[in-house]
């Protein structure tokens, strides 16, 4: 299973299918503890990606070359289309993380450097550390898993299962939490009992990378 071009472009359109599928969940985790539109933005965000994506694979000089090409692409639309904190969040973890991907296909290292790279973006952007239940708590995770699997030996698809898993529990690991960052934090005390939604939103987009890599390869 290579993470090539055409890998980064299922990714982002298996990442727009999950979160329209997954939109009133994270509509409602936002809704106990932030704005209550999470769900909704990040759902227009994607949509919008998808269409601009689309228009660049249509157009006279072709589609994106690089991996990178794909997530700035991401980046830049985000950033335009999506509201409240997650554009800006995820834009710059994926401006970031394009910017280490400069190739038509990656591999284990690079990876968990795209992944190194988005948790940056994130922590420079929102000024966020683990433990202060936001999506930072899933990066984190995902990027210590994937570490973790590149350091023994295991290829890039392997290492995107592990960061999406680690990605998971450390979304439902922000549950007994309790904010300190963000309008989360508002809440004090009363933010625990709740997950955060950009951290289950961070694994809805991991999930999508490994299972639009599992796709080029269903044996």
């Amino acid at each position: 299973m290579t993470l090539d071009v055409e890998w980064a472009e299922r990714w982002v359109r298996t990442a727009a299918d999950a979160v329209t599928a997954n939109r009133d969940e994270l509509t409602e985790l936002d809704r106990q503890i932030g704005d209550g539109d999470h769900g909704a933005n990040l759902d227009r965000g994607f949509r919008a990606v998808v269409t601009r994506l689309d228009e660049v694979a249509a157009a006279p000089d072709g589609g994106p070359a690089q991996v990178g090409d794909v997530l700035k692409l991401v980046a830049t639309t985000l950033m335009s289309t999506v509201g409240g904190a997650a554009g800006p969040l995820y834009g710059t973890a994926f401006l970031r993380a394009s910017k280490v991907c400069g190739r038509e296909a990656i591999e284990a290292p690079s990876v968990v450097a795209m992944l190194e790279a988005a948790l940056e973006g994130i922590e420079a952007r929102g000024h966020a550390r683990t433990g202060e239940k936001t999506m930072v708590d899933a990066w984190q995770a995902a990027v210590d898993a994937a570490g973790k699997v590149a350091g023994e030996g295991g290829d890039g698809v392997a290492v995107l299962r592990a960061a999406a898993d680690a990605a998971d529990a450390g979304a439902t690991a922000t549950i007994p939490l309790v904010a300190t960052k963000g309008r989360a934090s508002y809440l004090g005390e009363r933010s625990a009992g709740h997950e955060d939604p950009g951290a289950r939103s961070t694994a809805l987009l991991l999930r999508a990378a490994v299972v639009a890599a599992e796709a080029a390869d269903p044996a």
